[in-house]
């Protein structure tokens, strides 16, 4: 399956992820009461017949339309990821059950500690789905686009200021990145990455450091950086490298695709594939009524879904912890377009770490996760999901609820009750306006408990905008540099596979929304691939301390860890969703002509 990047999800409960786990285990929430497969093995023979004629029909719930963006470089939400994904997403390179990187794909990798250098080989055969060759420059040209000046993509970070000559690509004072060298030139097959220092995380999928995807810059190196998202290279007609290839886009709405005669890898069976947008209040009847085979592997089911679908006939549930947690971020700054970097406003509203913290206790999160959780969800406690056993800090506490103590917070920093809410220490009053997407009827039971309970302690929390709001609306709002909209949201993450957190918490990225920055932060955050980190124990413990110091500081605050699952239809054989599956798509075929 895809390792992508850390990238922004719909609504909260459980969310959606384009990367699955980092390790093969089966789903047994803390009180053990799930537990899935994570392949449906259907021993009848593939027909020919309904692989031919027959079309596989994917549901990706969402309440929203998608973006369209199907650029893996530039596409900021998982559900563009998850329409996309049939075409392969562009990834480079296969990888193990651990996601350690493997040779066999797209392209092969090693990495020289001593030369400080990554060279990436591409295959031979290696074209994209227009039959146009892939080439060195489309390796070195996804680089470009995510660190230049007027890019729309979201996912630079300092990391890759670790590549020779990209900061001053960055800053707009060079125009080509010196850091990259081609053995047999921009057309040929290799390129050669040199890097200030190296990292352990290098030899891992989804690193912050060797980006895994490729862009076809001779298809649209006539587009300008600034307005590649918009353009139909990207929206109408776009290429892939993958085992299928894309027929028809209708926008916001469903994809249609066929194989790719172009992939290197193994032949896709089924010829016709449509995955289509379906609301959560409509996708279990859908399911229940047999209009689909199954829902995108990584698309957003809740616990009242799997109560829903779980026994249901002819379908099988299939899932992996999930690689994600959804969050509580605080609106603490804003983003400096002018130094690209994140600042803390000390006068802002939530400014006060008390006053983060006491909203944080307020909350019931274990009784909201037991009523519409099913065993699917339960609270997190920190901002690292258990999926990630090795660096997972299972002693940390999180925010469990404790009322006396928030009050007693609020108390002491000087927010004093006057009449029904209490004002700031100022004695000015105070009203906090709620973030929250548009969701099921269970989430929206969700978002009013949290309501309350903030009222309970004297709070003024009311829902920004006076409504839900609109995903693509919801992110438009946080990710403007500066705005006084949203003060506290409710959000998820999609992780890639290997868990340094840079690329949503630094100083410098675009997905730290609330804009939280301290020294101590950038420091641990550097330390997880500094040269120390190369001896594992010590990176475990920068991990954990990490996870430690972001709970006490509540500037983003756990809210629940899940597990991603779908049900299947008993006609689809070759369904996994096991790590080192790396040909999920090809691997799929179909028993019947009709789902069963």
């Amino acid at each position: 399956m895809s390792k992508s990047k850390k990238i922004a999800l719909s609504a909260m409960a459980v969310l959606s992820a384009v990367a699955l786990a980092a390790h093969p285990v089966s789903a047994k929430s803390t009180s053990g009461t799930v537990s899935f497969p994570s392949a449906y093995k259907n021993t009848s023979a593939a027909s020919k017949s309904a692989n031919n004629k027959s079309t596989l029909k994917v549901a990706e719930p969402n309440d929203s339309p998608f973006e369209g963006i199907s650029d893996p470089v530039l596409a900021s939400n998982a559900e563009d990821a998850d329409v996309f994904a049939p075409g392969g997403l562009d990834t480079l390179f296969f990888n193990d059950k651990n996601y350690k990187i493997v040779n066999g794909g797209l392209a092969n990798l090693k990495l020289d500690r001593k030369a400080k250098t990554a060279t990436i080989t591409i295959r031979k055969n290696a074209k994209w789905s227009n039959g146009m060759a892939v080439t060195a420059k489309d390796v070195e040209y996804a680089y470009e686009v995510i660190a230049n000046p007027n890019t729309t993509s979201q996912q630079y970070s300092s990391d890759f200021a670790t590549i020779e000559g990209m900061t001053a690509y960055h800053a707009g004072k060079a125009k080509t990145i010196s850091g990259f060298t081609y053995p047999d030139g921009q057309n040929g097959k290799q390129v050669v990455i040199h890097f200030t220092k190296m990292s352990p995380s290098m030899k891992y999928a989804g690193n912050s450091f060797i980006w895994d995807s490729v862009e076809p810059y001779e298809y649209i190196k006539n587009v300008s950086i600034a307005k590649l998202a918009s353009s139909s290279q990207v929206r109408k007609n776009p290429i892939f490298t993958g085992a299928y290839k894309l027929d028809k886009v209708v926008e916001g709405e469903s994809t249609t695709w066929s194989p790719n005669k172009y992939y290197f890898g193994k032949k896709a069976k089924i010829k016709h594939i449509v995955i289509s947008v379906v609301s959560s209040s409509n996708v279990d009847k859908a399911i229940q009524s047999k209009k689909y085979d199954f829902t995108s592997p990584n698309g957003v089911m809740h616990g009242t879904d799997y109560k829903e679908l779980k026994n249901l006939k002819d379908y099988s549930v299939i899932g992996l912890p999930e690689l994600g947690y959804d969050y509580f971020g605080f609106n603490v700054g804003h983003y400096d377009t002018k130094t690209q970097k994140n600042v803390m406003d000390k006068n802002s509203k939530m400014a006060n770490r008390s006053l983060r913290q006491a909203m944080m206790y307020a909350l019931n999160l274990d009784a909201v996760e037991k009523k519409f959780g099913y065993g699917v969800s339960w609270r997190a406690n920190t901002l690292l999901p258990p999926v990630f056993s090795k660096y997972y800090n299972k002693s940390a506490k999180g925010y469990p609820l404790n009322i006396k103590k928030a009050n007693e917070l609020l108390d002491k920093a000087g927010y004093k009750k006057k009449g029904k809410w209490r004002v700031r220490p100022n004695g000015k009053p105070l009203t906090i306006y709620f973030g929250a997407m548009q969701g099921t009827s269970a989430q929206q039971a969700e978002y009013q408990d949290y309501l309350q309970q903030w009222h309970k302690i004297g709070l003024n929390v009311k829902l920004a905008t006076g409504k839900e709001m609109e995903m693509n609306s919801f992110y438009d709002t946080l990710e403007k540099p500066k705005q006084s909209k949203i003060d506290v949201y409710a959000a998820a993450w999609s992780l890639s596979s290997e868990p340094t957190p840079t690329q949503i918490y630094g100083e410098d990225v675009p997905y730290n929304m609330g804009h939280f920055v301290s020294k101590e932060n950038t420091k641990l955050m550097n330390e997880m691939n500094g040269s120390k980190a190369w001896t594992e124990s010590y990176r475990v413990k920068v991990f954990k301390k990490w996870q430690a110091y972001m709970n006490k500081e509540a500037a983003y605050a756990p809210g629940s860890f899940s597990y991603t699952w779908a049900p299947v239809n008993h006609r689809v054989k070759g369904y996994n969703v096991s790590p080192s599956n790396n040909e999920f798509w090809s691997n799929l075929s179909l028993t019947s002509s009709k789902i069963k």
